[in-house]
């Protein structure tokens, strides 16, 4: 989850909760108490605003969007709506869930209660339980775990990224690869990560691969020390298996390697910069209590937003509350970016795609683990983003049958095309500002537009049509490049410089 820069996670969702990193403690106005509703697959959810249980504090049923804008002054939203709003309910009807792929879910220390929080989350919001949720350690066996904030904020990441992959792809399996070291600025955490991602990927254990975390480029010792590290994306190109990595949630700012101090210029970060992975940004969804939208999704952006920033961080900002994007200071430009180079230039740029990630239109969590009251818990940033798009890519594979791997060059292509299931995004930016030794900085980002931008990527997707339209896509490389390497060319294994 980003908890506003978690002390374990340097990139993700920003769980509006009391794991924030120097927020205080979270505290949701007090309500009045009600009933959860259950309903089919596909429907949408209705509770009444007046209906919300609270415990602790904390919501004991999902808040509604109503009672979120009442109570918090933000929107919230449902797993129904967010289906909706993606138009996934009519793939649902067509058998298209998920059925039969893996969603692989990555995280340090996993969480001790994720397989009862979301048995709870798909009872209160109508979902039927995964054919399977499986949990191994393959890098080596996770602490026992001890309440703090390093604990409880991987394992409130771990539940949104469980849940949420669920959400989109209700019928595909998940498995959780949990590791047993802190992944922070840095090398720190990534060895272990390839570790448990190499054995991922040489077992054949699931096809596409969710990582809700990043560190700033600039941050890794040297930049060989995180070339040494792309050993798993190099196997998962090789050999089939996507690979997904959020963008981050400071905009086009980012975090030293303190995990305190920001950067004063543009940055980026990896893996969500390396050619070989799909950078997920963050967009906005602007829905109504059915899931349907009342205006297009603009670029994530609560920066300036008082009362998102009241929620979140417990003060009035502005904060760097936005979806990561910029240009690499690693990679060179990959070959599948050629055709937006007056926008990149000669380097790789982040992120690819977007999906749901702002605090004004958080998605509703739950979570029980000790530490913070169990509840539900609206929450934000690219790691709802990301697991999200893992649920898109495995609806695609089951439609074309078989793991699509480096999917980076059917994205730029469909958008070429002007495709369907590509919705452009051609509102807001990526600037955020933020008070630091006493001064109020603002670091300049980039605007969305028509096509490609980073702030953005090639945009979102109408999953009804995007779906099959990558399906296709990539059926038609494989046709016409059977046993010519993988998607990219030298985009895609290239090490620049």
């Amino acid at each position: 989850m980003l908890l506003a820069r978690p002390a374990a996670v340097a990139a993700g969702s920003l769980a509006l909760a009391a794991a924030l990193a120097g927020a205080g403690t979270f505290a949701p106005p007090a309500g009045r108490a009600a009933r959860p509703a259950t309903v089919p697959l596909g429907d949408v959810v209705t509770i009444q605003p007046d209906a919300i249980r609270l415990l602790d504090g904390v919501p004991e049923t999902p808040p509604t969007t109503v009672y979120c804008e009442l109570h918090y002054h933000i929107a919230c939203y449902l797993p129904a709506q967010i289906q909706q709003a993606y138009d996934l309910p009519r793939l649902y009807r067509s058998g298209i869930t998920g059925r039969g792929q893996t969603i692989v879910i990555v995280d340090s220390f996993g969480s001790p209660t994720v397989q009862r929080d979301l048995a709870r989350f798909d009872k209160a919001t109508g979902l039927a339980a995964p054919p399977s949720l499986k949990v191994i350690q393959p890098a080596g066996k996770v602490p026992p775990y001890r309440p703090n904030s390093n604990r409880e904020g991987w394992a409130g990441e771990t539940d949104l990224d469980v849940e949420y992959a669920h959400t989109i792809a209700p019928g595909a399996n998940i498995l959780l690869v949990e590791t047993p070291t802190s992944e922070n600025e840095g090398t720190t955490g990534f060895p272990q990560i390839v570790a448990a991602e190499e054995y991922v990927i040489n077992h054949h254990l699931g096809g596409v691969i969710s990582q809700s975390f990043s560190a700033t480029e600039q941050t890794f010792p040297s930049r060989q020390s995180l070339l040494d590290l792309r050993g798993a994306y190099i196997d998962a190109a090789r050999k089939g298996v996507t690979v997904l990595a959020a963008s981050g949630d400071s905009g086009a700012a980012d975090v030293k390697f303190n995990q305190v101090t920001y950067y004063l210029h543009r940055v980026t970060s990896w893996p969500d910069s390396d050619p070989l992975v799909t950078g997920v940004g963050g967009v906005r969804l602007h829905l109504d209590t059915a899931g349907d939208s009342t205006e297009p999704p603009t670029v994530w952006n609560d920066t300036y937003n008082v009362p998102a920033n009241e929620f979140v961080a417990g003060n009035a900002g502005p904060n760097p509350l936005a979806a990561g994007g910029g240009r690499s200071v690693i990679f060179a430009r990959p070959r599948y970016q050629n055709g937006v180079r007056d926008i990149v230039g000669g380097r790789r740029g982040v992120p690819d795609i977007s999906m749901s990630a702002a605090c004004n239109g958080a998605a509703d969590m739950y979570q029980s683990f000790a530490g913070q009251p169990a509840g539900w818990y609206p929450t934000c940033g690219t790691s709802e983003a990301t697991p999200e798009f893992a649920g898109i890519v495995a609806l695609a594979d089951q439609v074309a049958g078989h793991p699509l791997g480096v999917i980076n060059p059917y994205l730029y292509r469909l958008a070429a095309q002007h495709a369907p299931g590509i919705v452009s995004v051609v509102g807001g930016d990526n600037t955020v500002s933020f008070r630091q030794g006493g001064r109020l900085h603002t670091v300049r980002g980039f605007r969305a537009g028509p096509g490609y931008s980073l702030a953005s990527g090639v945009g979102t997707v109408n999953a009804f049509y995007f779906v099959p339209e990558l399906a296709r896509a990539a059926a038609g490389h494989h046709r016409g490049r059977a046993g010519h390497g993988s998607p990219g060319g030298r985009g895609g294994l290239h090490r620049p410089g």
